[in-house]
């Protein structure tokens, strides 16, 4: 049985993949400008007349009905109109299952 010798070949390794985040080592720059680079970047961006927006914090907004009860799970339901619930439903097996208060923060402004 005389024939040419086939020879497998292995497919090629995949090259490893960077990780999504790079752990701190000593002697490593940090990954985040600090304060000197980011006063640096500033004052940069105002000599070429770029206007800067300074985010300053939220102001904590004093709510009100902190420290009211919260209604009953099922009459906040019935404030749903009935076709409104049936959609709901309909679309998404939507369950109402409890109240809970969010901080205002969490809400869009």
């Amino acid at each position: 049985m005389g024939g040419t010798a086939v020879v497998a070949e292995r497919p090629p390794e995949p090259a490893p993949s960077e990780p999504d985040s790079v752990p701190l080592t000593d002697g490593m720059a940090p990954l985040w400008p600090d304060e000197t680079a980011e006063a640096s970047f500033i004052a940069e961006a105002r000599a070429r007349g770029e206007p800067l927006v300074v985010a300053r914090p939220a102001e904590e907004s004093t709510d009100e009905s902190a420290g009211k009860a919260l209604p009953p799970l099922e009459e906040l339901v019935q404030r749903i109109p009935d076709e409104v619930r049936e959609v709901l439903e309909d679309l998404f097996r939507a369950r109402f299952v409890a109240v809970r208060r969010l901080p205002g923060k969490a809400l869009k402004e």
